[in-house]
């Protein structure tokens, strides 16, 4: 799922692309896309794009006098650019082109399982509406990051996972965060000492910086089209059992739900592997509890 960095890098770039410019129409080529009746589609066409703007993990497109188009990507929806006039939408994975004058920006969305989302939305009270009321993490103090992380009891995982809590923020990144802040997904927040709170503040804003700062070298002018929520750079997340590039462990994966979260073990949980309950249950005893212990099951699987 494009996160933060992902989807604050598109809203810089159809800003240069989009504002000032007229949107003509909006084709609609996936039922499942428009989750909205009123107002219309039609309201939007011939209206000048104001601007761009991100909302959590949306993309608004505000135009003149109303309405706002509000794009949520989901898991798999994506963005592209082309420089030609009512280009066609790609037919297995396409949901809707927006035309402008000499120029089409395309949503796609590879995934059997129609997610994306448009809204259209009248007013900036309708859209605030559309928030979850997060935090932004890249303009919160210190107090205030420190107060939405205390505010419930959750794992650091969720907490920052939590659209609640904190805005943008979703499975890749929080796991890169949190192995920059050296600490356990699943260390409870309120058990957290100010130290602890204050680097994991500092992480939290050093990790997004760094990879929107990344994006924006690498996409340069070109519109990005390699938006992925698995980079070869990551330190942990989607890098089970390769090296971490801080002490060269491998990388270790907890599976939950629809959600995993990846850790090194050594560097932020002092070498404990973590399991779930269903695991810990099912091995009990089993279950190894150290780096030592996973090596010491795979050589015993193996055999002589």
């Amino acid at each position: 799922m494009p996160e933060l960095p992902d989807v604050e890098l598109y809203v810089e770039h159809l800003t240069r692309r989009l504002a000032g410019r007229t949107l003509e129409r909006v084709r609609v080529a996936s039922p499942f896309l428009l989750r909205t009746v009123e107002p219309s589609l039609a309201d939007a066409e011939g209206k000048t794009i104001r601007g761009v703007r991100r909302l959590g993990k949306r993309v608004v497109l505000e135009l003149e006098g109303g309405p706002f188009l509000v794009v949520h990507l989901m898991v798999a929806g994506r963005f592209h650019w082309k420089d030609a006039s009512r280009a066609p939408v790609p037919k297995k994975v396409g949901l809707a082109a927006f035309d402008v004058p000499g120029a089409t920006l395309l949503l796609t969305e590879a995934s059997p399982k129609k997610r994306a989302a448009l809204h259209v939305v009248a007013t900036e009270s309708e859209l605030a509406a559309l928030s979850r009321g997060g935090l932004e993490p890249l303009a919160a103090s210190l107090p205030e990051f420190a107060a939405a992380l205390r505010c419930e009891s959750h794992t650091m995982k969720r907490a920052l996972t939590d659209p609640r809590l904190f805005s943008g923020i979703g499975n890749a990144y929080s796991d890169e965060i949190l192995h920059a802040a050296r600490m356990s997904p699943f260390a409870l927040t309120r058990t957290m000492g100010d130290e602890e709170v204050a680097r994991l503040h500092a992480a939290t804003t050093a990790t997004l910086s760094s990879w929107l700062a990344r994006l924006r070298a690498e996409a340069g002018e070109r519109f990005p089209e390699k938006v992925t929520a698995f980079r070869p750079d990551f330190a942990v997340h989607g890098r089970y059992g390769k090296p971490c590039p801080v002490c060269g462990d491998p990388v270790q994966r907890l599976v939950y739900a629809d959600n995993e979260a990846n850790y090194c073990a050594t560097c932020q949980t002092g070498g404990r592997l973590l399991a779930d309950r269903a695991l810990s249950r099912l091995l009990k005893e089993d279950w190894p509890r150290s780096l030592e212990g996973l090596e010491e099951a795979k050589a015993a699987r193996r055999g002589p």
